[in-house]
């Protein structure tokens, strides 16, 4: 299904089950990026993390990482689910947003950060609830040391500002429900957008992104309503003045 640095996805179907399988292996250092060992253990990290939450997921080596099984989502992605609404004919639907909120809210409630928020790692079942995927940089439980490894930080453009700052400063980061409702909320207005809400160049420097997405001005929202200000809310440049994402689930509850 996926095949980027570091990380292989592949849907398995058997005669019983159909599985999500991941492939991990560490990924060399070039002259476009820097090196990165964690890939090739988050396989097992995120299979440790859904046992942990009470879900099914089992792991294992291979000679140049990890791999984990679980359970296939069926669904597309926030961002594929929301493409007609790019069009600015018709507004995002609020049932889905809720659904999304609601997902992260229980997370949150289980005592869990998910770390890596953006609109792929949010599938959209055809009951139209929502599942947030892509576990392997969530924080909240006792990961064992053999498959943990430092928090190295998001999609970049999903990062909120003190996360960008920590991990340019220090190397790394802890994430937190604030950041995690940043990203939600990143990933609400480029669903329903198709735009940034910083200018962040995706083949510039990773270094320079994160400075963008630390420092650099905000564009204006432009969802209309309160969907929009609610965004705006989230987006909120000091972690404390974001909504959590209990309120976040609320506002929407009263606005579907």
């Amino acid at each position: 299904m996926t095949n980027r640095r570091g990380s292989t996805v592949w849907d398995v179907r058997t005669a019983a089950e159909r599985y999500a399988v991941k492939v991990g292996r560490p990924v060399p250092e070039t002259d476009e990026h820097p090196g990165q060992d964690w890939t090739g253990v988050a396989p097992a990290r995120e299979a440790v993390v859904l046992q942990l939450l009470d879900m099914f997921a089992v792991y294992g080596t291979w000679p140049y990482g990890t791999w984990n099984a679980q359970p296939w989502h069926e669904g597309p992605s926030l961002y594929e689910l929301w493409e007609p609404q790019r069009d600015g004919e018709s507004p995002a639907p609020l049932d889905t947003a809720h659904a999304c909120a609601d997902a992260l809210a229980v997370l949150h409630g289980a005592g869990w950060v998910h770390g890596d928020i953006h609109p792929a790692h949010v599938v959209i079942g055809p009951d139209g609830t929502a599942t947030l995927i892509g576990l392997a940089l969530a924080r909240g439980g006792p990961v064992p040391d053999a498959v943990d490894f430092p928090y190295p930080g998001s999609v970049i453009p999903y990062e909120s500002p003190e996360m960008s700052r920590s991990i340019l400063e220090t190397g790394t980061a802890v994430p937190t429900i604030a950041s995690d409702v940043y990203a939600l909320g990143v990933a609400f207005l480029v669903s329903a957008t198709g735009r940034r809400h910083v200018a962040c160049p995706d083949d510039a420097p990773r270094a320079v992104q994160r400075k963008a997405v630390a420092t650099a001005p905000r564009h204006p929202v432009s969802v209309p309503g309160l969907f929009g200000k609610l965004i705006e809310a989230m987006l909120s440049p000091v972690p404390g003045d974001r909504p959590t994402s209990a309120e976040v689930r609320s506002v929407l509850a009263c606005q579907r």
